[in-house]
This record gives C-alpha cells, structure tokens and sequence, in this order.
C-alpha cells in the first residue's frame, strides 16, 4: 500500500527531484527480474510438494502455504512491474487497476508475514518434540495439538488480511481515491506517491491511505517480535540438545540439524526481504524523501522485498542438500563401525520408549520427504 501522507499544501502533484526521474525505471526493471525469478523459486517448491505428495501432511504444510503466497506475492510485483508507465498520461482504468493491485499486494505480503511466523512455529515444534522424545523420553503429547492449531493458524494468516483490507477496497473505489495516485509509477508495489485532491472526498481518502500505512507497520513489527521470541527459544532449546548427555540416533540428529537451520534462516530471510521495506515506510513518513540515504533504501527494497520466495526456496534447497549429506554420511559411518559400537548403538536405541521410536519413524519418513 502507499507509505507517502498526502502533502501538506493544497494543488497539484509534488515536486519530483531530476534523479527520482532516473531512479524509478531502474527500480521498475529490478523489480521485473527478483519477481520472476521468485516466481520460479516458489513454483518450484510447490511442484515438488505436489509431486513428494506432502502439501496435505503435518510437516510439509505450512511450508506449502508459504510458498503459495510467495507466488502470489511474486505475481503481484511482477503485474505491478508491467502495468509501470513512465508516462505521465494514464487514463482512470489503470489508475483504478493500480490502486486496487496495491491493495492486493498488501493482503499478500501482510499474509506472508503471518504465514512465516506460522512455519517458524511448527519448526519450533518440531524441534521440542524431538527435545521430549529423545532427550526426556517422553511420548510426543503435541502432535495432535499442533496439527489443529497449525490448521487453525493457517486459515487466519490467510482470511485475517483479507478483512483487514476490504476497508480499502470497498470505501477507496467507492471514494475513487485512485486518483490521489500519480501515474508515473503508481503501480510500482510499495512506490505510491500520493497527491493532495481538495473536494469532498480528501478526508476518507485520506483516512485509507493512513489505514493502510498502519496495517503494514503493525503487521510487521507484530510478525518481528514473534519470529523473534520463537527464534531465542529454538536456539535455547538446541544448546540443550549440544549440552545434553542423553543418545541421540545419527538419522535423527541430522534431522535436528536441518530443522535448527531453517528455524535459523527462513527468520533471517523474513528480516532481509522485509527490513528494508519498513525503514523506506519510515523515510517517508518522516518527509527524508529525495536524500541519498531514500535512493540506497529504494534500491535495497527492490533487491530485497520481491525476492521471498527465491530466497526461501534457494534456503529449502540448500537444508534439504545438507540433511541428505549427514544422513549419507551417518550411513558410511554405521559400515565402517567395529561390531562392538553397533551393538552398542542398538541397544542405547532399545532403550527409547516404543511410542517415541514409532515417531521417529514418522518424523524421519516426514523430514526426508519435505
């Protein structure tokens, strides 16, 4: 959605400086390229959850809805990419197309926004329950409740955003507050300047702006603390795993690994795409437009920002590649063991609880395929 306030005095379109003239086109193209190449990357991830059948399972479905919505958010740029006009005549259609595609966008990337707080938090619990199941021998009691509640979660991060924007939607073509939009790059996602239109609809018009501005930073900076607190208390509990004396299968420590990994870095993506994106709202608000520091920040959101779901599955990729490599490496060791420490290791694993070997079982078949 638009960041910029409308202006403070009454009368036509701001001013724009000569290297806003230059800059805009390079964001345009930047903007074309990380969208597709998102739109790739999470396509790619959704084939292969269609083809592994693992969108439907408890493991493989948060990951599934995440990479959804970073196609989806990857369309949206691009669309946004080639609806931009540097002219400055536009007639009323595709100042309404604009403004109604801002809208969608920021249903999408609000939603995406919720949708990694939800796979942060299965990866999470994941890691707990192995922290039970191995380490306190205790069956896993969080599974059933974890597959409602990740259901749950998955249909509010998707219908919550919707509603949040209907306001905009309805009331904004209503009003017609499209034509507060200027057309040389009103369609660039999150590039909307906005002009100050006096008659009677400049209150209301005005109020949708600021409501959306609000939506984004309270989105954000809820969805920061939330990663946040889960990504302290998953790198909590894996030095508890580091420090802990009890025996742990080499299958299944791989396992963990590549969990701690993805609780690690899908967070540090999240933080990436989207910090720029929050200090450039920042700038705008504050009236730091046109400075140096603006242009770096223009630049870096277009980098950042339209890139998710190529970083998210270039990270899925790189796990996965990782977890394969200790398993193959863990099966090399186990042939190359004396006779002596393989029975010892079998019966360090008799002595795990029937419930929780049985989990094991499950967890591993799920990990590998996901």
């Amino acid at each position: 959605m638009a960041f910029s306030a409308p202006a403070a005095a009454p009368g036509g379109l701001r001013t724009q400086d000569a290297w806003s003239q230059q800059i805009f086109p390079v964001i345009h193209w930047i903007q074309a390229v990380m969208a597709t190449l998102s739109v790739i990357g999470s396509s790619s991830l959704i084939g292969y959850a269609m083809l592994q059948n693992t969108a439907r399972s408890p493991q493989g479905r948060p990951l599934f809805y995440l990479s959804l919505l970073d196609l989806f958010l990857g369309m949206s740029w691009l669309f946004g990419a080639l609806l931009y006009n540097e002219e400055a005549a536009t007639s009323a259609s595709q100042e309404a197309a604009c403004y109604n595609l801002q809208a969608t966008g920021e249903i999408f990337y609000v939603a995406s926004f919720l949708y990694t707080v939800n796979y942060t938090w299965h990866l999470y619990i994941d890691l707990k329950m192995k922290y039970n199941q191995n380490l306190q021998n205790r069956p896993p009691q969080i599974l059933s409740y974890a597959n409602y509640f990740g259901r749950t979660a998955i249909f509010l991060s998707g219908s919550v955003p919707l509603l949040l924007m209907v306001p905009v939607f309805g009331l904004g073509n209503y009003y017609e507050c499209y034509q507060n939009f200027t057309a040389e790059h009103g369609c660039l996602l999150m590039h909307t300047e906005v002009k100050f239109i006096m008659g009677p609809h400049q209150h209301p018009c005005g109020v949708m702006f600021s409501y959306g501005i609000g939506v984004f930073f309270i989105s954000f900076l809820a969805s920061f603390i939330a990663i946040l607190v889960l990504l302290l208390q998953a790198r909590g509990l894996y030095k508890r795993f580091l420090n802990s004396t009890g025996y742990v299968g080499d299958q299944e420590w791989a396992m963990i690994k590549m969990v701690e990994q993805r609780v690690f870095l899908y967070p540090m993506i999240f933080f990436c795409c989207w910090g720029p994106a929050f200090i450039l709202g920042i700038f705008r608000l504050t009236s730091l437009e046109h400075t140096r520091p603006y242009m770096g920040f223009c630049v870096l959101e277009a980098l950042t920002a339209s890139s998710q779901g190529l970083l998210n599955c270039a990270v899925y990729c790189w796990t996965q590649h990782t977890f394969r490599c200790l398993k193959r490496r863990a099966c090399q060791d186990g042939e190359t063991q004396t006779p002596l420490l393989r029975s010892q290791k079998r019966f360090y694993e008799s002595t795990l609880p029937a419930a929780g070997r049985q989990v094991e079982a499950k967890s591993a078949a799920g990990s590998t395929a996901l």
